[in-house]
């Protein structure tokens, strides 16, 4: 990212403390503008994510900037026998908590307050690792990437979900406007914090994706990196692995 995006302007704090609060702020009512702001479709991203996971037939899957655990809920599927839901916001993982023991996985999927960039894990520890939009909340990119590597096994698999800008016409110009205008309107009119939809807008504008980000997958250490556009290009997964 040529800048760094951070969501309030006027804070003293670092990025990642912002995303920690901005996240915070925003947990009790964010599954609901998720699914408003997506039109859905990022279920269906989610899904084929889950998919690719699946067919290496993990044991142990760390799911990062989890959230409210909707992707770690869903790899539930995968008859993996630990999923572990990491995030920086305590708000978000209280949500995620309720949602996972309504659904009687408490057993299987765990959530773990800790930072993504200083993960409190030893080396080649799981057999999959992902990230749904959360690469561009990461303060250092390459530091958290390279702390993914760090604890994925070799031979695993890790599959990023991130936002990216469609390149062809009308696509490109159509989400142009909505994330500059439609997605921040959306986020004042149901969100307490006005600063968190337009950051959210902002970063997804600025942050590397395709072959710029796979470009980074390889300089990190990853091999076997793929980039596999979704939705007109709106969203793109990446997937990599190992040595």
């Amino acid at each position: 990212m040529s800048k760094t995006v951070t969501p309030y302007k006027d804070s003293e704090l670092g990025k990642k403390e912002q995303v920690a609060q901005m996240f915070d702020t925003i947990s009790g009512n964010y599954d609901g503008l998720n699914r408003v702001i997506s039109f859905g479709i990022d279920v269906k991203w989610r899904k084929k994510v889950v998919q690719l996971v699946a067919e290496t037939h993990p044991k142990t899957i760390l799911d990062i900037a989890t959230g409210t655990g909707d992707l770690a809920i869903l790899m539930a599927t995968t008859k993996a026998d630990k999923i572990i839901g990491l995030d920086i916001s305590e708000g978000m993982l209280a949500v995620g908590r309720n949602k996972i023991a309504q659904k009687n996985l408490s057993d299987k999927i765990e959530m773990i307050l800790a930072d993504s960039e200083n993960m409190p894990y030893p080396d080649n520890t799981f057999d999959a690792i992902t990230v749904a939009f959360g690469v561009r909340n990461f303060e250092t990119l390459e530091k958290g990437l390279a702390e993914i590597l760090r604890v994925l096994k070799p031979n695993g698999i890790f599959v990023i979900l991130e936002t990216s800008i469609p390149e062809k016409f009308p696509y490109k110009q159509g989400y142009t406007f909505y994330s500059k205008n439609i997605l921040p309107l959306i986020g004042r009119l149901f969100s307490k914090d006005n600063s968190a939809y337009n950051y959210l807008s902002e970063s997804a504008a600025l942050f590397p994706y395709g072959t710029a980000l796979n470009n980074i997958l390889l300089k990190i250490g990853f091999i076997d990196v793929k980039a596999m556009p979704q939705t007109f290009g709106v969203a793109t997964i990446y997937s990599a692995s190992k040595n």
